[in-house]
């Protein structure tokens, strides 16, 4: 307890900054229209692939397994992510097409 305790003592700054982040990334997200739903989902898409990216370099210069673990899977969620959402995003304008009569 005490070396969880020390942990949160020695980096409190970046703890804070977290859940500050976690708490402001909230408020943005449901103040979002659904009309912009469509393109910012497009486009945390197109990021998260960067995020992909990163984690196959960190599976390349893995030292023990706990990393290539960690790589295998952020790249298995991160790919999850990318798929999904463009599955989403192809429904939703789907919708906006006209319909064959």
């Amino acid at each position: 307890m005490e070396e969880v305790l020390k942990f949160f003592l020695e980096y409190k700054e970046m703890i804070f900054v977290i859940v500050l982040s976690i708490f402001l990334g909230i408020e943005v997200i449901s103040h979002v229209p659904a009309v912009l739903h469509t393109p910012l989902m497009s486009g945390s898409n197109a990021i998260h692939g960067v995020v992909i990216i990163g984690a196959i370099i960190v599976m390349g210069h893995a030292e023990n397994t706990l990393s290539l673990i960690l790589g295998f899977i952020a790249v298995i969620l991160g790919t999850l992510n990318v798929v999904g959402g463009f599955v989403v995003t192809d429904r939703m304008l789907e919708m906006f097409k006209k319909k064959k009569k």
